[in-house]
């Protein structure tokens, strides 16, 4: 059994990872529910994103939170373009073809990125990358910390932004009915251009966070789409709260799971709750039976 003294730093240190990884699934979230498709592409964009912070960082000397407001926006920029220009012409109207375009665009970033960078690990280094904050007796990494404060005001701002604002309105009315948005004069193809654009920009956050304390290489987004996966089918396919919730979750187990049976296992946790939820409440914690 283990001690508390060991075992409450761990589940801080898997709340702390667990916001990242909402904040990841969020914009995974978003994609499906306004355009019903799952997007593949989406660990090989956060990938994009992690290369993005270390450039800044290595040509530019950009701190990896000042990179925010050029990362943010940047992702946003390649989100739209990608929906608007090569997603959604490739499409034809047709699902099928979306996710055919998505995992061709993972193909062709993993391989860019390999033939252009090479499969070397990258890391940076800050001055407060191996610093500590004492939280109730609990040491943990100053940037996981800085991590999980801003996912939740990234998570608070998008989730405010839905809620409050026309474009979020609009979201929410193509998400719930496509058609009837048409018959209502919203421009649907904007509206999953601007949605895919979100989505990209959390991922342009989630790199902020994530490389102080991280590394990046060619491959490195496969093992966080297979938890972002996990996270939104856990949550609740389109549901933000179940996003937040269920990475919260993930993060734990995680953390808990490499603490219980070491780091190379830790992750075994996190796929048995995955078939769980498939085996007992398909819908997630959040979704609506249909």
């Amino acid at each position: 059994m283990l001690e508390l003294s060991i075992l409450f730093p761990s589940i801080l240190n898997g709340l702390t990872t667990g916001a990242v990884y909402a904040l990841i699934a969020l914009g995974l979230t978003l994609i499906y529910g306004v355009l019903h498709i799952i997007n593949f592409a989406h660990g090989a964009l956060l990938m994009i994103a992690l290369y993005g912070v270390f450039f800044l960082n290595a040509k530019l000397g950009l701190d990896p939170y000042a990179a925010l407001p050029v990362m943010v926006p940047g992702m946003f920029a390649l989100g739209y373009a990608l929906q608007r220009f090569v997603i959604g012409r490739a499409s034809h109207g047709k699902d099928e073809n979306i996710l055919l375009a998505t995992l061709g665009l993972t193909l062709v970033l993993e391989n860019f990125a390999l033939y252009a960078w090479r499969s070397d690990t990258r890391t940076i280094e800050t001055p407060y990358t191996f610093s500590t904050v004492d939280v109730a007796g609990a040491m943990i990494s100053t940037p996981k910390v800085v991590a999980f404060f801003g996912a939740l005001a990234a998570t608070a701002i998008l989730l405010a932004f839905i809620a409050r604002s026309d474009l979020g309105r609009a979201i929410r009315a193509v998400a719930r009915e496509r058609q009837g948005a048409k018959l209502v004069g919203i421009d649907v193809e904007h509206v999953f251009a601007m949605s895919f654009g979100i989505g990209l920009a959390c991922l342009g956050a989630a790199a902020c966070f994530l490389l102080p304390a991280y590394y990046v290489n060619p491959q490195v987004g496969n093992g966080f789409v297979l938890i972002a996966f996990t996270i939104v089918v856990l949550g609740g396919m389109g549901s933000f709260a179940g996003a937040l919730l269920g990475g919260f979750i993930i993060g734990v187990v995680e953390s808990v799971g490499g603490l219980w049976l070491g780091e190379s296992l830790g992750q075994i946790g996190i796929f048995v709750i995955f078939i769980a939820i498939l085996l007992f409440r398909p819908q997630g914690i959040f979704g609506a039976r249909t």
